[in-house]
């Protein structure tokens, strides 16, 4: 271009806005519709023309350019995205009466009749979930959805995904978050698995495993050339929503320029439901992608709000899983694996076999009852059949979970079988392994002293869902541990230190003494840094303290919002009745999970160990709830008898919501009981306490319902 320089930019801008639309309406073209419009040399002219004048005004480049799709230097590794709204997973249902309980159950907590609920009804795509988060219409960052609360940044790649918009059409709110999930087809898959297998490369097992490999390629280009799509069917953090129902927003996504579902149908009545159900199941072979079932969400949003969520997954939605898939393999033999709580649990050694398109070699047992036939109560399962080793057995697995021995086929079993024995010794060390009365599991007596429960404790402890040290996984753990490197969690942190004074040595060398894996080695000390300070939530459940899950770890740390309030109640627990009646009394916690708690904060070893930690580690106080105005913000509150208008688990989750600890039993740290028709001895309590009482009007009339 010629002329003066601002009549230069200004044609430039103009030329570079133009081949932008056009690049990215080839793309989709290409890569979304499957019918290209234009030979590749002339998009590649096209292409080529915008690159150039991206160089030549770089400042005129947007963030959303489609030469950013591919083509960028590999990147070092993915970094974190904390999910301003939670990506959560969803209830199940196996059967078509499990789908009517849901509705009555949404119904109960609304005080609705079910005839006046309409649901949505959609395929349940068996791919990878992906967040997008877009800017004034612009796509501004992509993150996968991690443990739900937080992610890795996948923005590069996601730009390489045809049916995902660089900006959306139409008049879009200022912040959009939509969420949906990246999933590869029958035909896309078979001829990515050929061409692996032609260049020697490994094999994917399924589908959803080819996507979500494809989606965290450190280098873009990779991605790009992966046959990936994307379904959107839900949203995240928005500034505004474009209509008040479940299906009305969906509709708004596929103007803006997404892909959504077109077997999404909105039902009215259960039946409707179930036959949509059925008949997605009768065609999914023809789909020409994967589904594990059908989804089914309430359509008014105001009444999603108002059901709300309990623990990882919404009130207002479940999945409907299609029946498990199953085949016949030999059970070649029975491992037994010690768990970091001493639990031994029984793993079926198989031969090979594929099920739903996966090769299985190995499946769980549950328990030595299962192997003998019985159930927990001593009931006779499989008619009372036991499982031995040598048999034939049918092995089930649905999705992505673990399989499972299912039933055994008498009529192959060789003659000279013989009925297993469990074993009554920790096959590692060689300890007791005792069933205490009421367990389900046998456990190795060795505790800390067995090498199996150590291992499988650090293991817990970089898991995803705890501390999530990148490069730090399973194997990695075993052969650290095997290596004398680490032998407990604070060890971890020492590495670098360690590693810098001489007194061990991390890395492979060749024969000149040269390390190989420098760079792995640096990559990992980095991860390893950036996990020094960590949630609560995550540093509690990564103790591995028996009976403490993922949903209790974030109560505790809800509840206690620090670190030390939280230890200092269980310690002086163990010698304070009250201290011990308090945390019983917090909802969701009850006398078994309690004394867990207690006795491990009692142990001397843990507290040395717990010690050494926090040395090196920082738990960050939860985010307390924004109560400004809250009149019940930082009270106890517990609800008792019927309540009419609301629902109890809705007055227990808007009670939360302002701020309140709600309480299972009443006690003279109660500051309120909500009492409704029925109350018995909790409101007899409260009464002879002096504790301030509330019928619902009340309750309602204090938070402002």
């Amino acid at each position: 271009m010629t002329g003066d320089g601002a009549g230069d930019k200004k044609r430039a801008g103009a030329e570079i806005a133009r081949l932008m639309a056009a690049v990215a309406a080839h793309d989709r073209a290409y890569h979304r519709d499957d019918a290209p419009e234009i030979p590749d040399a002339d998009y590649d002219a096209l292409k080529r023309r915008l690159i150039e004048l991206e160089v030549a005004f770089p400042d005129l480049a947007a963030p959303e350019s489609p030469t950013r799709r591919v083509g960028a230097a590999p990147a070092e590794g993915f970094g974190k995205v904390r999910h301003r709204v939670a990506m959560l997973s969803l209830g199940n249902a196996f059967t078509d009466e499990d789908v009517g309980d849901f509705i009555e159950r949404v119904g109960r907590f609304l005080k609705l009749s079910t005839e006046d609920i309409e649901f949505t009804s959609e395929p349940k795509i068996d791919g990878v979930s992906l967040s997008l988060r877009y800017e004034t219409g612009v796509l501004v960052e992509a993150a996968t959805r991690g443990d739900g609360s937080e992610g890795e940044n996948v923005t590069a790649n996601a730009r390489a995904i045809g049916d995902i918009p660089e900006r959306l059409t139409g008049d879009a709110p200022e912040v959009f978050e939509v969420r949906g999930e990246v999933y590869m087809h029958h035909a896309d898959f078979a001829a990515l698995n050929a061409a692996q297998e032609a260049s020697g490369a490994k094999l994917f097992a399924n589908p959803r495993n080819a996507a979500a490999g494809s989606l965290r390629q450190l280098d873009a280009s990779i991605t790009a050339a992966r046959p990936l799509r994307f379904f959107a069917y839900a949203w995240g953090e928005v500034s505004s929503l474009p209509a008040d129902t479940q299906s009305g927003v969906i509709a708004e996504l596929g103007r803006w320029g997404f892909k959504v579902n077109p077997l999404l149908r909105r039902c009215a009545s259960v039946a409707e439901m179930l036959e949509h159900y059925h008949r997605i199941g009768e065609d999914r072979a023809a789909l020409g992608y994967d589904i594990d079932g059908v989804v089914y969400k309430v359509d008014r949003l105001d009444w999603q709000q108002r059901l709300g969520f309990r623990a990882r997954e919404p009130r207002w939605a479940i999945a409907h899983k299609f029946p498990p898939l199953t085949a016949f393999t030999v059970l070649e033999g029975i491992d037994i694996q010690v768990g970091r709580t001493g639990a031994m649990s029984p793993v079926a050694r198989l031969a090979p076999v594929t099920v739903g398109g996966v090769v299985v070699s190995n499946a769980t047992l549950h328990n030595e009852d299962y192997i003998a036939g019985r159930g927990s109560g001593g009931e006779p399962i499989r008619q009372g059949r036991d499982l031995r080793i040598g048999d034939t057995v049918e092995i089930y697995r649905a999705g992505d979970v673990i399989p499972k021995v299912l039933d055994v086929d008498l009529a192959r079993r060789p003659a000279d079988s013989q009925p297993y024995e469990f074993p009554h010794q920790c096959p590692i060390c060689k300890s007791p392994a005792i069933r205490e009365e009421g367990e389900v599991a046998r456990r190795c007596t060795g505790g800390l002293t067995c090498p199996a429960q150590a291992v499988e404790r650090l293991k817990h402890f970089v898991s995803r869902t705890a501390f999530d040290i990148e490069g730090l996984g399973a194997k990695q753990v075993e052969s650290f541990s095997a290596g004398g490197l680490i032998a407990e969690p604070a060890d971890i942190f020492t590495l670098e230190a360690r590693q810098g004074l001489g007194e061990i040595d991390l890395y492979r060398r060749d024969d000149k003494g040269r390390p190989t894996n420098a760079k792995s080695v640096e990559n990992l000390f980095g991860a390893i840094a950036e996990r020094r300070s960590v949630r609560l939530a995550r540093f509690i459940f990564a103790l591995g303290i028996r009976h403490v899950g993922e949903t209790t770890a974030r109560m505790f740390a809800r509840h206690y919002l620090g670190w030390s309030a939280f230890a200092e109640a269980m310690t002086a627990a163990a010698s304070d009745a009250e201290t011990r009646d308090r945390i019983i009394a917090i909802d969701g916690v009850g006398a078994v999970l309690a004394d867990a708690v207690i006795a491990f904060f009692a142990d001397a070893h843990n507290q040395g160990a717990v010690a050494r930690l926090l040395a090196h580690v920082r738990p960050e106080d939860a985010e307390a709830p924004k109560t400004d105005g809250s009149p019940v913000a930082g009270k106890t509150v517990v609800f008792t008898g019927t309540l009419e208008k609301v629902s109890r688990a809705e007055a227990k989750a808007q009670a939360e919501a302002l701020g309140a600890r709600v309480s299972g039993s009443v006690s003279a740290r109660t500051d309120l009981v909500v009492a409704g028709p029925g109350a018995g001895s909790k409101l007899k309590k409260a009464l002879e306490l002096g504790i301030e009482t509330l019928d619902e009007d009340g309750w309602l009339a204090l938070i402002g319902g």
